[in-house]
């Protein structure tokens, strides 16, 4: 049933998001580095590796310069444009065509690089990858501002490996041993409200249950 409504979901949004995909794309051709479209290998069902799908907002060589994979606030590397497109998220619309040919969901786990999923459990990964990641879910709502947690620490890989990975592995576990029609459309009701409200506090009433955020993340949250 989710795999019907992942198909039809998608494959309308491409339809009546079309009017805003092509002129971008143009933009993204006329500005930058002229790059429409990023592509990065990502672990999806079974372990299998695939091939991401991202409008292009950073230096085409960004993996390589600074801190690598993970992005801060205000970091260098994203361009003009690329800044205005990650705030609102429409950088990741190009995912519904990994949705319609079945790389991803509308709701699952995110799907991480492979250098990033070594970090986690192996028992953690041989549970998330029994189900296809997703566009949105859990961990993408509650991390949807994760560069402002990477901001100001001397050495943001190292949080990011120490905190904010083992928080973001229970909150995919929780979703896969919750899982059901009722709470994918919850989540994709909850996308857009944080999409329209990013200042909201709303998940952990709409979403009671789940593991709570690590001390020094709700310490960043009173700043």
């Amino acid at each position: 049933m989710q795999r019907f409504f992942d198909v039809l979901f998608s494959s309308l949004a491409l339809v009546v998001l079309s009017p805003v995909l092509l002129p971008l794309s143009i933009l993204l051709r006329c500005t930058g580095e002229g790059d429409v479209f990023y592509v990065q290998s990502r672990v999806g069902r079974n372990g299998r590796v695939f091939g991401l799908l991202k409008f292009a907002t950073m230096l085409r060589n960004s993996p390589n310069i600074g801190n690598g994979d993970i992005t801060v606030k205000n970091d260098p590397r994203i361009l003009p444009l690329g800044s205005l497109l990650r705030k609102t998220k429409l950088n990741e619309l190009p995912q519904l065509w990994n949705i319609v040919v079945g790389d991803m969901s509308i709701v699952g786990p995110r799907p991480m690089i492979p250098s990033t999923f070594e970090h986690y459990p192996e028992r953690s990964r041989s549970v998330l990858c029994t189900v296809r990641p997703g566009l949105t879910g859990i961990g993408s709502i509650v991390f949807r501002d994760e560069e402002r947690y990477l901001d100001g620490h001397a050495d943001p890989m190292a949080f990011y490996r120490r905190v904010i990975i083992p928080h973001k592995v229970n909150l995919e576990l929780w979703y896969v041993s919750n899982q059901s029609l009722k709470l994918y459309l919850s989540l994709i009701f909850a996308t857009a409200w944080v999409v329209l409200f990013p200042s909201s506090k709303m998940i952990q009433t709409l979403f009671s249950g789940i593991p709570t955020l690590p001390i020094e993340l709700v310490e960043m949250d009173k700043l």
